[in-house]
């Protein structure tokens, strides 16, 4: 079932989907999947702060950028200057009222209302080992670089907008452990998801 086929739900309203989840759940990679099989917009809202920092001087190239010592970097200068995470925010509920489109993002199952929101879960060990293999580095490194990333990221949301990522799962309809699923598993559970519930609203 291909949203050209369908272009709207069944009740007729677009489609807004929002997936969340930390670093090396799979949420980026399960987003852009499901955007292309379901021709819907694929938006971040990593990848939107990511071009602010490289608007502000800092280099992003490559994987991994967030957990390195330049993306650790800009997550204190967000510390400090609200403006970036709120600039971003406001973008992407903009895009989303447009609709028939996938967020890949950590606040809009937060701010959004109409939309149907998955959260991926996995351990930290699960996640680091993911992230190490990605980016050609130590377990440990993965591991230690993901607390100091997580702390500050999660001081900003709580902050900003009162939430606790990764600990309050009140907005999702649809959460996920794939500490023991490959992506391609990921995947075909989301379509399930996607035909049986999503786009037969």
């Amino acid at each position: 079932m291909f949203l050209s086929e369908k272009a709207q739900r069944k009740g007729g309203k677009p489609v807004v989907v929002c997936i969340g989840g930390l670093a090396g759940s799979g949420k980026s990679t399960l987003a852009r999947k499901l955007s292309r099989k379901y021709k819907l917009k694929y938006v971040s809202g990593g990848d939107a702060l990511r071009a602010l920092a490289g608007e502000e001087g800092y280099k992003t190239p490559g994987f991994g950028w967030w957990e390195s010592n330049e993306g650790l970097r800009f997550l204190d200068k967000r510390a400090k200057n609200e403006t970036f995470d709120e600039s971003v925010d406001k973008k992407l509920l903009q895009i989303a009222r447009t609709g028939n489109v996938v967020l890949d993002s950590w606040t809009m199952p937060w701010l959004l209302d109409n939309a149907f929101k998955m959260w991926l879960e996995a351990s930290p060990e699960k996640r680091a080992e993911r992230i190490a293999g990605r980016d050609g580095i130590s377990f440990e490194e993965a591991l230690n670089a993901l607390k100091r990333k997580e702390k500050r990221t999660k001081a900003i949301y709580k902050r900003l907008y009162g939430f606790d990522l990764g600990e309050d799962f009140a907005p999702f309809n649809f959460i996920l452990d794939t500490d023991n699923l490959e992506s391609e598993e990921v995947f075909r559970i989301a379509c399930m998801v996607m035909e049986n519930v999503v786009l037969d609203m």
